[in-house]
């Protein structure tokens, strides 16, 4: 009968750490890396931003690689390095976004006020800008015209938008089979792709045939929005809607519960924090769109609460119209402050919105708690 023995114990000096480098080894070569990438770069033809982070990254990937390969080995070695890449990637994707928010924030938080929130462009002429920049007379002129149009527009493209989204998802999910469920796929796929441009064009020639040629109003405007909301909302509604469990419709189903109650009663409920917060983005999507309300909703100073007559301005194109046609009779330079303020209010706006989403996700998120 053979006798079982113990494994011999470690040799002197071992431990589970063998092979491995130290924990604070990727801090040090981070350190050193910095002060590397930041001597070469100030060596190949003087210090700047751009060449002292690639030569940064480039020695920190080289020396954190190659040490894990001698101590660690191959398969370390190579975890190292792809780690190193999808934090550089990372970084990279920053850069854009940071750079964007920088400069809104750096040219527009010098005319952001309570003021500029409050007050329209009505009456404000080149004139005025030429005495505030000569001291005579402070900046006046806001965008309280184009804040109102932006909610009035984006509010009435949400009530369009949301029943028939929803309805369609719930078709999709529940009743949709064969080719019609198949085209309709095809077409919200197809309408997910397609340019800004091509929704404000839509409305306007389907509102050039009914009311004539030249109209211009914040309800086209929110027709236009509608077409690039709806299939945001059907897609998002849909992925919401099949992951509810089949158990919970089956069980209802054993209850006698008809169908239609059991959609209204027991799924809808079941996904609504994924539907709402799919809907909230959905706003966020569209309600920096500036090409179909220029050919939609068009321009104007004065302030309209009306979108169903006249024209009536949002903000991108009051960001497009200050940027783009500044003010005659004085220098360009307020309507580029009031434009990065609005970009700045425009910004501040879809942050509340992903904020919101965030929000509603997490209140009407079904409890899992007993």
């Amino acid at each position: 009968m053979s006798v079982a023995t113990k494994p011999a114990p470690p040799a002197a000096g071992g431990s589970l750490a063998h092979n491995q480098l130290p924990r604070y080894t990727t801090q040090v070569v981070l350190v050193l890396s910095v002060a590397a990438g930041a001597g070469l770069s100030a060596l190949f033809g003087g210090f700047s931003p751009v060449s002292f982070a690639v030569l940064s990254v480039l020695v920190f990937a080289i020396v954190n690689t190659v040490a894990s390969a001698v101590v660690e080995g191959r398969r370390k070695a190579i975890d190292k390095l792809v780690t190193t890449l999808v934090y550089t990637a990372f970084g990279i994707a920053l850069v854009p976004l940071i750079s964007v928010v920088w400069s809104v924030l750096d040219n527009g938080l010098e005319r952001f006020s309570l003021d500029f929130l409050q007050t329209s462009m009505r009456n404000v002429t080149g004139l005025n800008d030429q005495q505030a920049l000569e001291g005579a007379a402070p900046f006046i002129g806001g965008a309280y015209h184009a804040i109102l149009g932006t909610f009035l527009i984006t509010g009435l493209a949400t009530v369009i938008s949301v029943p028939i989204g929803l309805l369609t998802s719930i078709y999709l999910v529940e009743y949709g089979r064969g080719r019609l469920a198949r085209s309709i796929t095809f077409f919200v796929d197809v309408m997910t792709g397609i340019p800004s441009i091509v929704a404000g064009l839509f409305a306007a020639a389907l509102f050039a045939v009914l009311f004539g040629v030249g109209t211009r109003n914040g309800f086209a405007g929110a027709v236009a929005l509608s077409v690039l909301m709806i299939p945001v909302v059907v897609r998002s509604s849909e992925e919401m809607l099949r992951i509810v469990p089949n158990e919970l419709r089956e069980a209802a189903y054993a209850l006698g519960v008809p169908k239609w109650r059991t959609i209204v009663r027991v799924v809808v409920p079941t996904a609504i924090s994924g539907i709402a917060s799919g809907v909230t983005l959905a706003i966020a999507r569209v309600v920096g769109e500036t090409a179909p309300l220029i050919v939609t909703a068009g321009f104007t100073s004065s302030i309209n609460t009306n979108p169903f007559s006249d024209w009536m301005m949002s903000l991108p194109a009051y960001v497009y119209s200050q940027a783009m046609r500044p003010l005659s009779g004085s220098s360009p330079e307020p309507s580029f402050d009031r434009a990065w303020a609005a970009a700045l209010t425009l910004i501040l706006i879809v942050m509340l919105l992903n904020l919101v989403a965030r929000l509603i996700a997490r209140l009407f998120a079904p409890k899992t708690g007993r």
